[in-house]
């Protein structure tokens, strides 16, 4: 298995995470677009600890969710990567492919371009032999990027986001899954 710390595509650079990336990170979960399928927008502290945890998790496992930047331009835009869910479900154990971008930057294919990129690495370079991707049945923009990847839907694999309390708006999940 051989790691890699940045990948790029035609108009992304895909980099393990820097300072810099923290001001910009922090406004990007601050707003109530980009959060509006998660439970709520993050506090700055919050933000930077999830920068925290996602860093600790390349150290742990050699992969992670890469910080987005365009390459005209060195703009911070987000996040494409990988990494395993920390909750159990029915699907576990598995590795899960996912993106969170400005929304500025929606509408351009970039998550796609991106998640392909990540996809290719994925089974390519770590030999991993599926992915999954889970977001709330309401949230068609991921939703057609999974389908644009070639991930399938198995209705029968959704399940309740052990996460959210029963009867959270936002508890039910939808479950994609793309093998080698």
């Amino acid at each position: 298995m051989r790691m890699t710390d940045r990948l790029t595509t035609e108009r992304l650079l895909l980099r393990r995470w820097r300072d810099s990336d923290r001001l910009p990170f922090q406004r990007m979960n601050a707003d109530p677009r980009v959060m509006e399928f998660m439970p709520g927008p993050l506090t700055p502290e919050a933000s930077d600890t999830l920068i925290d945890r996602i860093e600790r998790h390349f150290e742990s496992y050699g992969f992670g969710l890469f910080a987005a930047e365009l390459l005209e331009g060195k703009t911070f835009l987000g996040y494409i990567g990988l990494s395993i869910p920390t909750f159990d479900a029915p699907f576990m154990p598995a590795v899960e492919i996912g993106w969170r971008l400005s929304a500025q930057y929606w509408g351009r294919g970039l998550a796609t371009e991106g998640a392909r990129a990540v996809a290719r690495y994925a089974f390519e370079i770590l030999s991993f032999s599926s992915l999954v991707s889970f977001t709330v049945p309401a949230n068609l923009r991921s939703r057609r990027v999974m389908e644009k990847l070639g991930m399938i839907h198995d209705p029968q694999a959704d399940f309740d986001h052990p996460r959210l309390p029963q009867g959270h708006p936002l508890r039910r999940h939808v479950l994609y899954r793309l093998n080698r």
